[in-house]
């Protein structure tokens, strides 16, 4: 059966991308990155970094072809800023231009994002970040992605994600088999709370996150060993969020438990679920967290889940299932222009990402929605904020 050929790219087909001019300014620092000294090459960082972008709200947009289409239209040449460029040139700026400076355009967005959530929670855990690796799927000939074997390949993302504003704050792109205890020991910043799996679980790696004034809630082994300090009385706070024990102790045995330079917190949290075999499912926690009750270290690590949901939207709803690259820094840089993009709408609407307020975005720059009716809806996200006050 033929293939149907897909419609041109027209101006009827994209709109609103006066959003994408208010973006120049924080693109500006990228624009003479990667200049060809030779003049060759006329697409600059800032008018690539643009034209991804716009690939991510428009779905009409499903191809590097696509985007070299668009990039045809007057109205996006003159809205971006951006002349008529080559399909040939589209797949260079994948390697000609470094995806680092992608980081701090991210770190600047974070730090612009407002509290979504505030009050006890917020204040007593105050810069809780969650840390987790997803797996982003990869071409077999992408050879610098190594996970399973030469048929399995895929490429990791390394996220901090900042729970109470509800954004990403930090990225890394490795293949998949990178690892994730490496990449956070690179990126710790001072003044955070990381909440951590048991991926995680390195005592080096705790004290490391201790040592550059950061704390940590963090789930370690079952069978972990530890040399008691004191016994601690649990509150009724703490029964409530499933804490069976708390403890302050000495964790580790006498080799692995060289690096601390502290008695860390311990404690035990029945989930309520049991395993396999009908037992009870308890999570061991460690923490540095010394001074709070056991039940806001039970809720820190609760929190962690939000990363994955993110996660979920990431991949599923804001299309990086489909690379426009194949290069290592041409998916890195995808991957970190698709995490501007969900900053921007958190910045948009101050309401986390949802798949509707998403496709009601991808309909108003496809030229469905009008600016109206895309106002109209962001105002509907605040009228559960306005009711809850009310009450």
């Amino acid at each position: 059966m033929p293939r149907t050929r897909k419609p041109a790219i027209s101006a009827n087909n994209i709109q609103g991308l006066k959003y994408f001019k208010r973006l120049q300014p924080l693109f500006a620092s990228l624009h003479d990155i990667g200049v060809d000294p030779s003049g060759n090459r006329q697409l600059h960082y800032d008018q690539y970094a643009s034209l991804i972008l716009l690939f991510f709200f428009n779905p009409i947009l499903t191809s590097l072809r696509g985007l070299q289409q668009a990039s045809c239209l007057n109205r996006v040449q003159d809205k971006l800023n951006c002349p008529r460029t080559s399909l040939g040139a589209l797949s260079a700026a994948a390697r000609a231009f470094d995806a680092e400076p992608l980081q701090r355009i991210i770190g600047e967005l974070a730090q612009e994002a407002l509290p979504l959530q505030s009050g006890k929670d917020a204040e007593i855990l105050r810069g809780l970040t969650a840390v987790d690796g997803s797996l982003l799927p990869a071409l077999p000939k992408m050879a610098w992605a190594l996970w399973l074997d030469e048929q399995h390949r895929a490429a990791k993302l390394h996220l901090h994600f900042d729970v109470f504003k509800g954004v990403p704050c930090h990225a890394t792109v490795t293949d998949g088999n990178g690892n994730e205890k490496k990449q956070l020991r690179a990126a710790l910043q001072s003044g955070r709370l990381y909440v951590i799996d048991r991926g995680y679980a390195e005592y080096q790696l705790f004290q490391d996150i201790h040592d550059v004034q950061s704390r940590f809630i963090g789930r370690i082994r079952d069978n972990a060993v530890y040399k008691l300090v004191e016994e601690r009385p649990l509150s009724d706070e703490a029964r409530k969020a499933g804490v069976v024990r708390d403890v302050v102790a000495w964790l580790g045995c006498e080799q692995s438990g060289e690096v601390f330079k502290q008695p860390l917190r311990v404690i035990w949290v029945n989930t309520g679920k049991t395993d396999s075999q009908g037992r009870p499912e308890i999570l061991l926690l460690a923490s540095d967290l010394v001074d709070v009750d056991a039940a806001w270290i039970a809720l820190g690590y609760k929190f962690r889940w939000t990363v994955e949901l993110f996660f979920r939207w990431f991949k599923c709803i804001l299309g990086c299932q489909h690379l426009l690259s194949t290069c290592q820094n041409g998916v890195t840089i995808q991957v970190y222009l698709a995490l501007i993009a969900s900053l921007l709408v958190t910045l948009w609407t101050g309401h986390k990402p949802t798949k509707r307020t998403f496709e009601m975005l991808c309909l108003y720059f496809a030229g469905w929605a009008s600016e109206a009716e895309l106002q109209a809806h962001m105002r509907s996200l605040d009228e559960p904020k306005k009711k809850k006050k009310q009450t």
